[in-house]
């Protein structure tokens, strides 16, 4: 069992919970609910970064793209770009599917959520700065060009599912050897793992942190890795990361989405 933060529809502000990952269950106020009987909000309230090409297999993707125009090297820093308000949803939300695209990229993510104010942090101390651990789809419209941030592709509104709930930093062993999979209507479409991160957890917030200021609250996603699946209307995703928990959601096509027929 893992102390966990999670926020509950309707709920004013978030609860402190317990969740048993083996027995999909969570403890509230000493009450044992199976979790498929909650409904959760996203758990998180501050600002989202992302950052880009962490992965190895991702970098390794561009191939020789890489050395030539527009980016002529690969990057010696972090490449982050911002998930904005309007895309975070909650685990089981549905995501809209644009009428023009046929499938979107589920990108799995794990988020760092962040504790305390962290500034120009040291390595050695930097998951100090970490409340806890959560899963995060980083949806996409797939696209190529990594150059310039890819808002239009990115920044959609319900393109961010997050959740369902924060487990806390000290329930998780080694953030850094962390297995993830993602399954489009229960079959495995992706297995990868965070010990093919190119920063680790702690070297990413050491690299951010030296030029900006990550407020509690605020949410890290260390990377996404090479090959999102794909998934078109009507599909069910699942993204599981080992000991912090699993996020489901489904695609659903955008105009029934905005008409809140989708559930």
């Amino acid at each position: 069992m893992s102390r966990a933060v999670i926020k509950q529809a309707g709920r004013p502000q978030t609860e402190e919970a317990t969740v048993h990952l083996a027995e999909r269950t969570v403890e509230v106020n000493g009450t044992q609910y199976d979790s498929n009987y909650l409904t959760f909000e996203a758990p998180v309230a501050g600002t989202i970064y992302g950052a880009q090409l962490n992965y190895k297999g991702a970098l390794a993707a561009l191939g020789e793209a890489v050395n030539e125009a527009p980016y002529m090297a690969a990057p010696n820093a972090p490449i982050l770009y911002m998930k904005p308000a309007n895309t975070i949803a909650a685990h089981k939300a549905a995501i809209p599917l644009p009428d023009d695209v046929p499938e979107l990229a589920m990108g799995a993510a794990l988020g760092v959520v962040i504790g305390r104010t962290a500034t120009r942090v040291c390595e050695s101390e930097a998951l100090d700065y970490v409340a806890g651990y959560t899963v995060v789809n980083d949806v996409s419209i797939p696209h190529i060009n990594v150059y310039r941030p890819a808002i239009r592709q990115q920044a959609r509104d319900g393109f961010c599912p997050i959740g369902p709930w924060v487990i806390e930093r000290d329930a998780v062993a080694n953030p850094d050897v962390l297995g993830v999979r993602v399954f489009i209507n229960g079959e495995l479409r992706q297995e990868n793992t965070t010990a093919n991160l190119i920063r680790s957890v702690a070297r990413l917030l050491v690299d951010v942190t030296d030029f900006m200021t990550l407020n509690p609250g605020d949410v890290l996603l260390v990377g996404v890795p090479e090959d999102a699946p794909l998934a078109g209307a009507g599909d069910q995703v699942r993204i599981e990361i080992d000991e912090v928990g699993w996020l489901e959601n489904t695609v659903v096509p955008e105009r029934d989405w905005m008409e809140g027929r989708a559930v």
